[in-house]
């Protein structure tokens, strides 16, 4: 199921419920419908900052053996935690600027 994510202050943002959800949890929001209202943006940014940071020091490791060279290679193709964040962070952004909410689920 996808979940578009809506405000004014930027273009629609569509993900999987099963990527948006790990987002949202950190948010104390629910997927089926929500917003992230304007008095609530910096707090979410910022606990959106902080994961992307903990994600991606979670995730740097150099391989020391061929079948280690293997799955790192296998690893940097997957779609991190950060990269599916990334579009919807912008959108908390804008919002911030323009003082505007964001909706999903309506």
């Amino acid at each position: 199921m996808l979940i578009t994510f809506k405000s004014k202050a930027a273009a629609d943002v569509l993900m999987y419920q099963q990527h948006a959800e790990p987002i949202l949890h950190l948010l104390g929001k629910l997927s089926e419908r929500g917003v992230i209202a304007a008095d609530e943006m910096s707090d979410a940014i910022l606990k959106l900052e902080a994961e992307i940071a903990i994600q991606k020091s979670a995730h740097v490791t150099k391989p020391d053996t061929e079948d280690e060279h293997v799955n790192h290679d296998q690893a940097l193709q997957s779609v991190g935690f950060s990269v599916r964040a990334f579009p919807l962070l912008e959108m908390m952004r804008a919002a911030k600027r323009d003082q505007s909410l964001i909706m999903w689920g309506v």
